[in-house]
């Protein structure tokens, strides 16, 4: 009896840290420690040609009722442009086959259940996602694997064997089979050849299993793996050194009977003996077993000659590691049967190895991160060219950040998947834009640019008012939502009082308690004309007692009545609708982070109005670490950052500026509180910090070491991969997505 399990590529082997590295193998050695010699192990992993039909229809965009189709289909073609360039037509996946000898169906599932319990709790441990197959998913396996030439969906439910009166062998078998070549076989349409691997190398390398799945052919890898009894393999190897040492005797009796010096033995028998003798003593003080492995290869292709070549290569690699790919000459059926994860193994050739030189052949290869759905196409994987999809909102969390130097490409990606979100879901999409930078795609895209500045006067001349003190009843979810604006105008008055030390105890106090009286009026009959502006918190602070209120209202002056008071006004622009830009970039230093933060401030609005509807709603902030500078200002926004989730935002903060954003104290919250992240090219001084608080290895750290625009890292969740994304130039999107001065000013 036997169960199998699918393994998904939830760690990166290859581009780990060198001591991760080393955990993760002696993690895995531990694993195939865990089989004793009762159970037989069966690692298979399939690369077989999918339907390209299907692949294109995932990352279709569908025609809409409205005035971007023209820009949904250039994207759309994009996007099937970029799937022809990488291997996403080729599905990888990896299954591991146990079963046990048993008496009885009864006694076999009490062991099965067992093991499989401790084998999923050992995925775990190696931090490996592993979920266990369904009978009907262990045909559909098998069908898909002996139907690879007509690519027919398995059409099955077990109600169809006793209705129909045919077995399962009828559902999942090809339409022919054909072993009738000694070398070579056909199934259907297709041409196959199963070759074992000959393992003649003294030293194995973990690279030579990837490599082999790293081929852009259809191949079927299946490695056997039989435990010897501990105990047995002591005895035989015991056995082995005895005789080993009765042939040294005997060659020593010989060179005294031929007058030669005893010491002069064959250089065979004392490499033998002395390798004997050392892996005696790794089995018996280190923690290695023994094993009898079986590698089998099988590849499958429509034609003799292109099977021919995929052998070669597939050749090639083996040797290169020292080892040989052999054909199993008249012995096709047994290779292909050998080779479907069923357990079975009828191919008697093994290679005994220890516990080490097993796990060389490590299965955690290279990840890929193609999601369906509303995923958002975020480049190609550097590794295998493969398309990265995903969508952050399958995250636990998916706040984000984008952070790269200047002219690495972060207002581009931030801007493709601002289109991308825009063209296949219907989120509210927000941004403040203090470089002035979005206004073109945001207009393409009929969103509403809203432009504050000193003035008050918009883009059309009219003038363009937000009201920080904009404040509805689901502002919060505590019972009053005075506690949290309180702490929004906390903030806000920690950036117009300025000073190294801010706001003292007794000004937060005093501002406090201005604050509840203000908004009393508003809370008891919430009509929008009795909505407070700043100038109302201004005579309310003149009305404290505490000389600390003056000095407050001394400074909220400039902002009420003084020269920049463009906040001191009702908001009078609507913001109905779902794409809306604030150009910030001519309110200038003196009030850009008082911008910042009033913006932030009318997005969480809109944010707990969109979760009452179920909807949700992306903030894409630029120069973020400005936020990040002033204590009760930074404190409040990664409270912010904090809430967004819980309430259906999906917040993305951009900075050039990394040393600015590490600097800060709340740094620690916002990188715990983002399962994105978008690194692109980082400066010298903060790649070691960055990969220091990421953990990112030094393979990982030369994606992001002098590379490119638009090519750098990409941390989804768990998921860490390289990525590259090239733009197609010659199209609309390019145009008005670009920030390059001299791409913008040949326009």
């Amino acid at each position: 009896r036997q169960r199998q399990m699918c393994i998904r590529d939830s760690i990166n082997y290859q581009l780990a840290q060198n001591e991760d590295k080393t955990a993760i193998f002696e993690n895995w050695c531990d694993f195939l420690n865990y089989f004793d010699s009762s159970i037989f192990v069966q690692l298979s992993f399939i690369n077989q040609r999918a339907d390209i039909r299907e692949f294109r229809k995932q990352i279709t965009i569908p025609e809409q009722q409205d005035a971007f189709n023209d820009i949904r289909k250039e994207y759309s073609d994009m996007l099937q442009d970029q799937l022809t360039k990488g291997n996403n037509g080729l599905l990888k996946r990896k299954y591991i086959t146990f079963g046990v000898e048993a008496d009885s169906i009864r006694t076999a599932k009490v062991k099965l259940d067992r093991i499989e319990t401790d084998i999923l709790n050992n995925f775990k441990t190696l931090g490996v996602e592993t979920e266990p197959l369904s009978g009907y998913e262990r045909l559909k396996v098998l069908h898909d694997v002996f139907n690879m030439d007509t690519h027919e969906p398995f059409r099955f439910s077990y109600d169809m064997v006793a209705r129909t009166g045919l077995s399962t062998k009828d559902f999942i078998a090809p339409t022919s089979f054909d072993f009738r070549e000694g070398k070579c076989f056909k199934m259907g349409r297709t041409i196959g050849a199963a070759s074992f691997l000959q393992i003649l190398a003294p030293e194995l390398n973990d690279r030579m299993l990837a490599d082999i799945l790293d081929l852009e052919t259809g191949v079927i890898v299946n490695l056997h793996i039989r435990s010897i009894d501990q105990s047995e393999a002591i005895k035989t190897i015991k056995r082995k050194i005895t005789d080993l040492d009765k042939m040294k005797i005997e060659e020593q009796k010989k060179a005294v009977r031929s007058g030669y010096d005893m010491d002069i033995i064959p250089s065979d028998l004392a490499t033998f003996g002395n390798e004997a003798k050392n892996l005696l003593q790794d089995l018996q003080s280190r923690n290695e077993r023994m094993f009898l492995l079986t590698f089998l290869v099988v590849n499958m292709a429509d034609t003799k000659r292109k099977l021919e070549n995929d052998i070669f290569a597939a050749a090639g690699i083996a040797q290169k590691y020292n080892c040989a790919l052999t054909r199993l000459d008249y012995q096709q059926e047994a290779g292909l049967m050998s080779s479907i994860p069923l357990g079975e193994n009828l191919i008697p050739i093994q290679r005994g190895l220890t516990t080490s030189s097993t796990a060389i052949f490590i299965p955690f290869i290279t990840q890929e991160l193609f999601q369906t759905g509303s995923a958002l196409y975020y480049g190609l994987n550097a590794l295998s060219n493969n398309m990265i999809l995903c969508d952050r909102k399958q995250l636990k969390n998916p706040n984000g950040l984008i952070l790269g130097t200047p002219g690495s490409g972060k207002s581009f990606a931030a801007k493709r998947e601002i289109t991308n979100a825009f063209l296949i879901t219907d989120d509210d999409i927000f941004i403040c834009d203090p470089e002035a930078e979005y206004f073109a795609l945001v207009k393409r895209l009929g969103g509403q640019v809203i432009r504050l500045s000193p003035t008050g006067k918009g883009m059309d001349g009219k003038p363009q008012y937000v009201n920080p003190m904009d404040m509805n009843l689901n502002y919060s979810e505590d019972d009053s939502p005075l506690a949290l604006k309180s702490d929004f105008i906390l903030s806000l008055c920690e950036l117009v009082i300025g000073g190294k030390e801010g706001l003292q105890p007794v000004d937060k106090t005093v501002i406090d308690r201005a604050v509840r009286n203000v908004y009393r009026d508003y809370l008891a009959d919430p009509d929008p004309a009795k909505m407070p502006i700043l100038g109302d918190l201004y005579d309310e602070l003149l009305k404290q007692p505490e000389p600390e209120a003056a000095r407050i209202a001394a400074a909220l002056e400039l902002y009420v009545s003084g020269s920049l008071n463009v906040f001191n006004h009702r908001t009078n622009v609507e913001l109905s609708n779902r794409l809306v830009c604030f150009d910030i970039k001519q309110l200038g230093k003196q009030l850009k982070k008082l911008g910042m933060l009033i913006v932030q401030d009318q997005v969480w609005n809109r944010v707990t109005v969109n979760r009452a509807e179920k909807k949700a709603t992306r903030y894409y902030m630029d120069e973020f670490h400005l936020l990040l500078k002033e204590e009760q200002t930074a404190a409040y926004s990664v409270e912010i950052w904090k809430r967004f989730r819980k309430w259906g935002g999906i917040p993305t903060a951009i900075t050039q500026n990394v040393k600015d954003l590490l600097s800060s104290r709340e740094v620690e919250n916002i990188f715990e509180n983002s399962d994105f992240v978008l690194m692109l090219n980082q400066a010298q001084g903060d790649r070691a910090i960055l990969a220091k608080q990421l953990n990112i290895s030094p393979q990982q750290m030369k994606y992001v070491t002098h590379t490119e625009a638009g090519e750098g890292l990409i941390f989804y969740g768990n998921v860490v991969l390289p990525f590259v994304d090239h733009f197609p130039k010659d199209t609309e999107l390019y145009r008005i997505m670009t920030t390059k001065p001299e791409e913008v000013s040949s326009l």
